[in-house]
């Protein structure tokens, strides 16, 4: 269901010396609404901050810090999945970001590092991130390496029926010897996706694999005209490859990969006594 387009708003109405969550930052001079409810059971507005052509998308924040939680994660995602469908270049912020105020937010963020965030925009303007995941069908892979590697298929072959208390060692070695062999495979089969989908690319970002049947954890950085190509490259290689890789491909999202912004606060400088204050008693 395609999403309501941004409606201008007032300036938000919630107190502005209390916490406010950060989504992103992108470009605008007027303060935007949107459909989206903010982090938290009250489910505050989610509106854009201005100052000066750079524009914060917040809520405010009934809380300083949010699990990571799947429910919350989401939440924080739909707020950016519905300012990027608006057709806006975005900065995410890291999930579970929170300024002690809105003061700080206008000056501390969006003032005192305007050129950092306009050049950070400018780099990734007009680009999304698509995400990929590739797992190999174990199975079939495991056959493989049976058929092609006689070392391995001797050993184990030569272990069997014996127990695994007089095969111990010889079970480990043929353990580490399998490992030793889907990585260098993990490592082919990487490059051969990876030299198909670079050349769409204007960056790739390799993440760590997290299951032992995930040959590929990556992002690309890519312009959003070309997205439909990347889709099709996508698809090509599951045509190609899919009797052994299952592909999941997330996105276009916001360019969490590409994109990190380092949020420290000041805190509010405490006030000085005037000439006239009070004295002690003599």
């Amino acid at each position: 269901m395609k999403l309501a387009e941004p409606r201008l708003a007032p300036q938000p109405t919630a107190d502005p010396d209390a916490p406010h969550y950060l989504y992103c930052i992108l470009r605008g001079d007027e303060p935007l609404s949107f459909d989206t409810r903010g982090m938290g059971e009250r489910g505050d507005a989610v509106v854009s901050v201005p100052v000066d052509g750079l524009a914060a998308v917040v809520s405010a924040s009934p809380a300083l810090e949010y699990d990571n939680t799947r429910r919350n994660m989401m939440a924080h995602m739909r707020v950016l999945d519905e300012v990027m469908q608006s057709g806006h270049t975005i900065l995410p912020i890291r999930f579970s970001s929170v300024a002690p105020s809105l003061h700080a937010v206008r000056e501390q963020l969006l003032a005192d590092r305007r050129r950092e965030l306009m050049t950070l925009l400018d780099e990734i303007d007009g680009r999304i991130e698509m995400g990929l995941k590739a797992f190999w069908y174990q199975d079939i892979v495991l056959q493989e390496i049976l058929a092609e590697n006689a070392a391995i298929r001797r050993l184990r072959d030569a272990l069997a029926g014996q127990s695994v208390e007089q095969s111990y060692y010889e079970r480990v070695r043929l353990g580490r010897m399998l490992e030793d062999e889907l990585q260098a495979r993990r490592d082919r089969d990487a490059e051969t996706i990876l030299v198909r989908l670079r050349p769409l690319a204007e960056k790739v970002r390799t993440n760590d694999t997290i299951t032992d049947n995930m040959v590929l954890n990556a992002a690309f950085l890519v312009v959003r005209e070309a997205s439909k190509a990347f889709d099709g490259a996508i698809e090509e290689l599951d045509a190609a490859l899919g009797g052994r890789f299952l592909f999941k491909c997330v996105g276009p999202v916001a360019p969490y990969n590409f994109v990190s912004i380092t949020l420290a606060w000041r805190a509010p400088a405490k006030e000085r006594p005037t000439a006239g204050g009070a004295r002690g008693r003599r």
